[in-house]
Parts: structure tokens; sequence; C-alpha cells
């Protein structure tokens, strides 16, 4: 524990990407808990705060957001993937071509 609560800045990535077992959930908060009013978490998601009873497990989550959410800042952040943007041009592209040639 005393790894995780030691940094001024924890970043935890993709929270809510792979199912957390029930110790799993109750790891976190106690992550959460120990650096709670001490030192800064960031966390991303793509699993909106509404929907996190499902995702983590009713019991911990109201705990969890209470202190989460206490002094936080809420960045929710729309539209299409930044990882996928390249993929994107590059099916454009494709398809320009294909539609060149049959036309």
């Amino acid at each position: 524990m005393r790894f995780f609560s030691g940094p001024r800045l924890l970043i935890i990535d993709e929270l809510g990407y792979l199912p957390l077992p029930e110790d799993g959930v109750s790891a976190l908060f106690q992550v959460i808990n120990q650096r709670y009013l001490k030192s800064s978490t960031i966390l991303t998601t793509n699993v909106g705060i509404a929907d996190w009873a499902g995702a983590f497990g009713d019991a911990t989550v109201a705990a969890m957001l209470d202190r989460l959410l206490h002094r936080a800042a809420v960045v929710g952040i729309d539209g299409p993937s930044y990882r996928l943007r390249g993929h994107q041009h590059q099916a454009d592209v494709l398809r320009k071509g294909v539609n060149a040639r049959v036309s």
C-alpha cells in the first residue's frame, strides 16, 4: 500500500477497461482512501460515473466516489478516438481510391 500512497501524483489509466474482482475494488478503495486529501490522483476511464456501481460493485462505490469527487475536477471528453484517427484517415484514402477506380 505504501508504494501507491507514496507518489505525489498517481495516474490510473483505463479504469474499468477490464473488470475488477471484488478484492481488486477493495484494494482500489484502500489506495484512494490512503491518498485522500494528501496527494493527487488522476483517473482515466470510459465508464461514466453513473455506471460505476455496475462496473465496480455497489458497496464501495459510494465511499470511493465521495473521496474522489470531494475536491475533483471532472473533465468529460467526447468525440472520435485519438488512437483511431490514423486508421480512419487511411480508410478514407482507400475509400477514395476505390471510388475513383469505379467511376
